[in-house]
């Protein structure tokens, strides 16, 4: 063998045992105890309504370094919704505006992350809520620093988008007699997750 067919087989060699430490993913779980789904949304035109769905689950498929290559699947429990107030709850529970017991989950599937500066990324995904899917950007601040513990590692992220919910099929309002409408279309979405990463059980 000559010496750069040795070189040409030892990089080769190399490429491919290497290949699989760059490209491992491993699943990261939404940890619900300590992940919030939140809404803001202006009300008859002088205060702003706050809101949250109570459960949230999904998973994130990441390396666990560089995010721009993760995959994000996000479920959330649209009958847990809580604004504080039970009146108003089951109004937006009801066919006016979610319809819950039609459609039970909003979902959020990522198409792309890119870098958008230090600690900053622009992830684009499918919104899916009352039946109907669009295009959503959510400005995210982190993921957090990796947090080792005992059993497992665990990191955390915001993310922030402003939808229309009549681009969603939530139309229902009523026009105020000073003019205006009761509630705002433009609806503010704060996700606040924290992910978690176990080592899979031994045997497995």
């Amino acid at each position: 063998m000559t010496r750069r067919s040795f070189i040409v087989a030892c990089t080769l060699a190399l490429a491919l045992t290497s290949a699989p430490l760059f490209a491992q993913s491993t699943t990261w779980q939404i940890d619900t105890a300590h992940t919030s789904a939140q809404f803001a949304v202006r009300h008859m035109m002088v205060s702003t309504v706050r809101g949250q769905f109570n459960k949230t689950t999904g998973t994130v498929t990441w390396d666990g370094k560089n995010f721009t290559t993760a995959s994000v699947d996000v479920v959330i429990d649209a009958t847990t919704i809580n604004t504080r107030e039970p009146r108003r709850d089951d109004h937006l529970k009801s066919a006016d505006f979610f319809d819950v017991a039609k459609y039970p989950t909003l979902t959020f599937k990522s198409t792309k992350i890119e870098a958008a500066g230090p600690g900053k990324l622009k992830m684009t995904g499918d919104l899916t809520m009352h039946g109907v899917t669009k295009p959503v950007v959510f400005d995210v601040d982190g993921p957090t620093p990796p947090l080792k513990e005992a059993n497992g590692t665990r990191v955390g992220a915001s993310a922030t988008a402003t939808i229309k919910r009549s681009d969603f099929g939530l139309t229902w309002n009523r026009v105020l007699e000073a003019g205006g409408v009761t509630v705002s279309d433009e609806v503010a979405i704060t996700l606040d997750v924290e992910l978690v990463n176990r080592p899979a059980p031994v045997g497995k």
